[in-house]
């Protein structure tokens, strides 16, 4: 793409992925303008001086690559739009993921605009994927991919936004940011929800979310502990359960909200953490003129290889099955469809069929673990 003369706002984090962005963009004969973007209000937090770091770093690569810089702040509209809907969510028993929120409603929504009330032609940011003929395709490095936390992107956006380094392995960005001495460039990644950080979940959350003392059960009912309140917990969640004894770790295979019950059982792959099948619906398509073909391939989380299921509609939902059981499919997290690469769009976890132990049992067969 010829960028000689347009003007490109970066989203710059501090990190080495966004540097590299504004480095590649400016070498394109861009015109670029790097944009630090402030979503958390972390005055009284260990978070606020890791924030000051972030942007002291941001003005140092700006600085060096000669193009101008600004902070901007989004800490009203990520706590009414992104935090709180993650709150709420999380009180009625799902797991939300406030990183697709954070894309949906900031990023590519507020962040957006505001770069286009510059006069921007393109907005770019650090994400590790490719805008190809106006579609949204995954990137060349598949361990860093990040299309799952995109799928709410549409079209008309999508045309005016770039990923520089969507072609690249990570490990070429390293080497490029290091060629160029870029403060960032052996700077380790965020991890973790943004607004929590390397802080522990539980606690954090329990100034919004307060504790609910509730029993661990096994699906026979036998009591086996305590736990904090029914909404901290996750299917398929192992850390942090507090549970000991011997044999197999203990897993979170169910939860009973209105009793505050969190159902356990021994085992990574036991039967009543997967699924062949989940319901949703509030379909978001990138493009909106195209569909959900009947058999594509999706992914219930970030990191797991693409699935291959079967698409149908019952009523105002979708019915996805899959050809091999899923695990620990978890209501208020996302399902996000594919087709050979390109991301198609996604939507929310509703409800999910029923396990394979509850299947077997209607059928009369005895429990055993799946491998």
């Amino acid at each position: 793409m010829n960028l000689k003369g347009k003007k490109v706002v970066v989203g710059m984090s501090g990190g080495v992925d966004s540097s590299v962005s504004a480095l590649l963009l400016k070498q394109a004969g861009a015109e670029v303008i790097g944009m630090f973007m402030k979503n958390w209000d972390d005055q009284k937090e260990e978070s606020a001086c890791r924030a000051q770091e972030d942007y002291d770093d941001v003005k140092e690569v700006c600085q060096k690559l000669e193009i101008p810089y600004y902070p901007i702040e989004f800490v009203q509209e990520y706590k009414k739009y992104v935090f709180d809907e993650f709150v709420r969510d999380l009180k009625k028993g799902l797991t939300p993921n406030p990183d697709i929120l954070c894309n949906r409603e900031i990023k590519f929504k507020r962040f957006f605009d505001q770069a286009m009330a510059l006069g921007a032609d393109y907005l770019a940011t650090g994400h590790y994927c490719q805008n190809i003929n106006g579609e949204l395709v995954k990137g060349v490095d598949k361990n860093k991919d990040q299309t799952y936390f995109l799928y709410t992107m549409k079209r008309e956006i999508l045309d005016k936004v770039l990923f520089p380094i969507g072609h690249l392995e990570k490990s070429e960005v390293r080497k490029i940011a290091i060629e160029n001495d870029l403060v960032t460039s052996t700077k380790k990644d965020s991890t973790g929800i943004c607004f929590i950080g390397e802080k522990n979940f539980k606690k954090f959350i329990s100034d919004y979310l307060p504790y609910n003392r509730g029993e661990f059960r096994t699906l026979e009912n036998e009591v086996v502990g305590e736990h904090s309140g029914a909404a901290f917990y996750t299917l398929g969640q192992r850390k942090g359960l507090g549970l000991g004894g011997p044999g197999s770790p203990w897993y979170v295979v169910k939860k009973d909200m209105d009793k505050n019950i969190v159902y356990v059982e021994r085992g990574e792959n036991h039967p009543a953490l997967f699924y062949h099948y989940l319901f949703t619906d509030e379909l978001s398509l990138v493009n909106k003129n195209e569909e959900i073909p009947p058999h594509c391939q999706a992914k219930i989380r970030y990191r797991q290889k693409d699935q291959e299921c079967f698409v149908e509609k019952e009523g105002n939902r979708l019915k996805v099955s899959f050809s091999a059981p899923q695990r620990a499919a978890t209501p208020g997290q996302s399902i996000v469809f594919y087709n050979k690469g390109v991301c198609l769009g996604g939507a929310i976890i509703k409800e999910v069929g029923p396990s394979l132990i509850e299947s077997n049992n209607s059928l009369g067969v005895e429990n055993q673990s799946l491998f």
